[in-house]
């Protein structure tokens, strides 16, 4: 399909599946006023053209573990294999390379205290410059959103009719413990989000009912969601830069807030360290940076400072070596 722009219904489409990403076509058609084999028939064919993933994954939060950002500073030459080290973790998730190809940044998981994180697993031959960890202490867009979700493919009504039940509060400081059923259908949702009950029954070795419960709490409780990933490019977001920010703490809250209802803001967190928010966004090219920059994030008044990298290159996404969402 190439690097031709999503039509119409491709964009409700996936904006369907970004506010519910098992809902049924036939609903999906429904709202959109599409046929059924129209809606399934546009997302196998996006699927096949490696244009559209859908994975079901697990909050590491929800699982008693704490999620971190780390930068890893190396020589251009020892970038590469850093990266790909990386990469075989099946701990780490959206790295990327930025400024200039002498940094890495990566998302990673462990249970607390982590005293090394990726430390042990870096290759011995690589010259490592600088390592700093900053560890994720609330997300403010990004996980169960979606950029998509802001370019507004859907009415609000349509929008509205597709979004499943709001879940009950849950309690962070109470995490989930997971038994051997729950892992397989994990397990399972990660290849495949979209997988039929019966697949993922036959897989877990339970029940139709017994899958559909499952899933449900898993759900209720926040440690399943889904990523829907996409190829930026095919939406006019060529760019991807990360933001660091040093906002005054009293103001943290609401900067985030702010930070979170701009079109071009992909994911937004606090953190620990001297720049206590970051932030990854897409543009549509460089000027649209500078803009961005210079006339969005300067109007919040409580932000101190900023730095930015612009992503060359990502490594692995949110669940795989590839995926659509990767730069290309």
């Amino acid at each position: 399909m190439g690097s031709d722009s999503y039509d119409e219904i491709d964009l409700k489409i996936l904006h369907a599946l970004h506010l519910d990403a098992r809902v049924p076509f036939s609903r999906v058609a429904s709202v959109i006023g599409v046929s059924d084999q129209t809606v399934a028939r546009r997302y196998a064919r996006l699927c096949s053209a490696g244009s559209l993933r859908v994975w079901g994954l697990a909050d590491p939060s929800r699982l008693g573990q704490v999620e971190w950002l780390v930068r890893i500073r190396c020589t251009p030459d020892s970038a590469g294999d850093v990266a790909s080290a990386l990469a075989r973790r099946t701990d780490t998730s959206w790295i990327s390379r930025t400024s200039g190809g002498t940094e890495l940044v990566c998302r990673t998981y462990a249970p607390t205290p982590a005293d090394e994180l990726l430390l042990k697993t870096l290759p011995r031959s690589a010259r490592i410059l600088d390592v700093s960890a900053h560890c994720l202490l609330h997300t403010f867009f990004g996980r169960t959103s979606s950029v998509i979700t802001k370019l507004n493919a859907l009415s609000p009504d349509q929008a509205a009719q597709l979004r499943p039940p709001t879940a009950p509060p849950v309690d962070p400081a109470k995490p989930v413990t997971l038994d051997e059923v729950d892992q397989r259908i994990l397990a399972l949702l990660r290849g495949d989000g979209r997988a039929p009950i019966n697949q993922l029954a036959a897989g877990a070795g339970v029940s139709h009912s017994t899958v559909q419960r499952r899933i449900s709490e898993l759900r209720e409780s926040g440690v399943l969601y889904f990523d829907i990933d996409t190829e930026r490019a095919r939406l006019g977001l060529q760019i991807r830069t990360l933001l660091w920010l040093a906002v005054a703490p009293a103001h943290l809250d609401s900067t985030g807030a702010a930070l979170a209802e701009h079109p071009e803001v992909a994911f937004a967190a606090a953190i620990t360290g001297a720049h206590n928010l970051y932030a990854s966004v897409a543009t549509p090219s460089i000027p649209a940076v500078y803009t961005y920059l210079t006339t969005t994030i300067s109007t919040l008044p409580a932000v101190q400072s900023f730095e930015s990298s612009l992503v060359l290159h990502t490594i692995k996404g949110p669940a795989g070596i590839r995926s659509p969402g990767s730069d290309r």
